[in-house]
This record gives structure tokens, sequence and C-alpha cells, in this order.
């Protein structure tokens, strides 16, 4: 009798427990249940499936932009065709908030440099940018865009190679320079010029004036025969050529090379006059090969270079520049400084237009005004 008590109460124990196992386990599952149905609403609402739909609607409008090409499209390539072509990112040439560039080749044996984008930047604007502006240049001072890719979220630009790299790590690095032999003021000045030929060709030149907002060495590939090229058009913009001052919503470029205009609206109209002040931003940084602000200078007066260097001119004193052993030498630096300093006028309406600017390098250096001074007030520290 003992035997059968006991054995009834192990039996309703385990079905207790077993009922208690298997209402906990239906319980969670139905708050599990409410909880991804809340959550699936939600997101549907204002969250996931909102970005979905952004998603599938920017890649409609890249597809529908890249149609409108037609044959006049660069050749397109599947993410496969361009992993083979850079061996599987084996040689990265550079990197950039965009993503990365790496070596590659061209099934008929051309190297090219890849621009990889990353998958999160933005909408596409900057792919569409380059590609929409890039397909309607041909000039030797603008780097070549062989073809291109836009396989679902992987986007890639394919240029040609260009083996001296950029402009950056020759005119910020002396001893470089002093050791390239064919690098010096002459070449310098050819390269001040053909930069300028390939800014006058984009807002002149072209059916649709493109301006392109981030002017800067980095930007300015060299060939084989140092013979620059613009590259990077992600900030450009297209605009009618009857059209001077240019809308935009927000400032875009690098510091130190953007406009006043292009970070305040009180100093002007934003226009194919921006370019112009980066342009001589950078050819003043070529002419003193450094940065034009460096607080490991010296003397504080030498911190902000263009002030520096256009009190020299002012004075009439030599410049006392790097690697400036001869007249000759001087009058291409001296030239190439009143173009700087020219071109980095506050007031839009005092810079010189590129077409301006490259008679101004290509004539004689007598011939030139002494640029008015620049600045509004004391230079920044």
């Amino acid at each position: 009798m003992t035997l059968i008590i006991s054995l009834s109460l192990s039996l309703s124990l385990s079905f207790f427990w077993l009922t208690a196992i298997v209402s906990s386990f239906i319980s969670t599952v139905t708050l599990v249940a409410i909880l991804l149905y809340c959550l699936r609403r939600k997101l549907s609402s204002n969250g996931l499936m909102t970005f979905w739909k952004k998603r599938t609607r920017n890649t409609q409008n890249l597809e529908a932009f890249l149609r409108s090409f037609g044959s006049l499209a660069p050749k397109r390539y599947s993410y496969s065709d361009v992993k083979k072509m850079m061996n599987s990112f084996k040689e990265k040439l550079g990197q950039g908030g965009y993503g990365g560039v790496f070596k590659g080749k061209l099934p008929d044996g051309r190297l090219v440099a890849v621009k990889v984008l990353n998958a999160s930047k933005g909408n596409g604007e900057e792919f569409i940018n380059e590609v929409a502006s890039i397909s309607r240049t041909s000039h030797i001072n603008i780097v070549t865009l062989l073809g291109f890719c836009f396989d679902g979220s992987k986007r890639a630009l394919i240029y040609e190679f260009m083996p001296n790299g950029s402009l950056e790590k020759f005119i910020f690095n002396r001893k470089l320079m002093k050791t390239c032999h064919r690098l010096g003021w002459e070449r310098l000045y050819q390269i001040a010029v053909g930069i300028a030929q390939g800014l006058e060709y984009l807002h002149r030149g072209c059916n649709t004036r493109i301006v392109h907002f981030d002017i800067k060495p980095h930007n300015i590939l060299l060939d084989e025969d140092f013979c620059p090229k613009i590259s990077d058009f992600g900030l450009a913009k297209l605009c009618p050529r009857k059209d001077s001052i240019i809308s935009m919503a927000d400032a875009r470029g690098t510091l130190g090379y953007i406009a006043p205009e292009v970070l305040s609206r009180n100093f002007g109209g934003v226009s194919h006059k921006s370019d112009v002040y980066s342009y001589g931003m950078m050819v003043l940084e070529m002419v003193g090969g450094r940065k034009n602000i460096d607080a490991g200078v010296d003397h504080t007066s030498e911190i902000y270079f263009p002030h520096w260097i256009y009190k020299r001119i002012g004075q009439g004193e030599h410049l006392l520049l790097d690697m400036v052993m001869r007249e000759e030498e001087e009058e291409i630096a001296r030239k190439m400084v009143f173009v700087g300093l020219w071109s980095i006028q506050v007031d839009p309406v005092n810079r010189p237009s590129m077409s301006r600017v490259v008679e101004m390098l290509e004539g004689n250096l007598e011939s030139l005004p002494i640029p008015p001074n620049p600045f509004l007030s004391s230079p920044p520290r």
C-alpha cells in the first residue's frame, strides 16, 4: 500500500513539473511572437522597411542613370571581374574616406587603378558624380575612366594607372624632389600649367561646365612623364554654362583648399571661381614645398605660408625658397607665387578665370601686376 501511494505521488509530481515546463515554454514562445510582431510593425512603419525601400529606390535610380548613357557609358564589369582584375586586393595604392584604391590589370594587360567605394558611403551620389562628370571629359590633363562596377552594393571605378602616384608625395617631400632629377622648378611649372589647362577645360571646354570642388595635391596624379591629371570627381557638380552661381545645400571640399564663399555665402556666390581658389592654394604649396599652414616652422611669421610669401613679394625681396639656385628658377617661382596670390583673393570677383591663369603662367613675369593683399585680416594662427 505504501509503495502504491509513493508511486502515485511521484507520478503527480512529474506531471506537475511537466505541465509547468510546457506552460512556461508556451508562454515564452507567445511572448517572443508578440515582441517580434510589434517589432516588425514598428520597423515596417519607420525603420528597416524604410531603409530597404530607400536602398532599392537608390539602386533603381543608379541603374536608370547608367542606362541613360547608352553606348557612351564606360565598360561595366561584374564584381567578380573586378576582384580578378585586382588579384583579390593584393596591392593597395591608397586609402580615403570613400574606400581604397588598388592596383589591377585589365585582360588586355593594361595596368589600372581600381577605386573600391565603401558600401555604406552615402546613397550613391559620389558614384554618380564621378561617372557622370568624368564620362563627359576627354583631355590630356584629366584622368581617364576605363570602366566601373555596379553590382548590387558593390561599386568600383576603374582608371588608367598613374605610375608616379599623386603630386602630394613629391611637393611635401623635398628630399624626394632633390633625388628625383626630373622634378625641378621647370617641371613644377609645367605641372602647374597642365593642371590649369585641365581646369580651364572643365570650366569652358565641356558642353556642361564641371566644377570639381576638391582640387588639392592628393587629387593630382602624375603619369610616367610627370604629366598631371586631375582625378577624384566625387564632389564635382555639373552646371549649365550660363549659370554663373551654383546652388549648394552644404559645403564641400577639403579644409585648407575650400574657397571662403563655399563656407559662407557672405563672401559671395559659389561658382567656378571656387576651383580657382583651391588651385591657388595648391600652387602656393608647390612653391613652398610644405603645407600652407605649418605650426612646426622656426619662426611664427612663417606659420601661414601665403602671408609670409606675400610680404616678401611686397617688399621686393628674394623668395629664399628651397632649390631656387638660378635666376631662371627665381623667375618661375615668382610667377607661380603671383598666380597663386591672385587666385586666393577673398572676393571671387577679384580672382582670375582659369583661362586667365593659363595666360598669366605662359606670359612674361614683367606683365603681371603685383596681386593685392588676399587677406581680410591677420592670417589664422
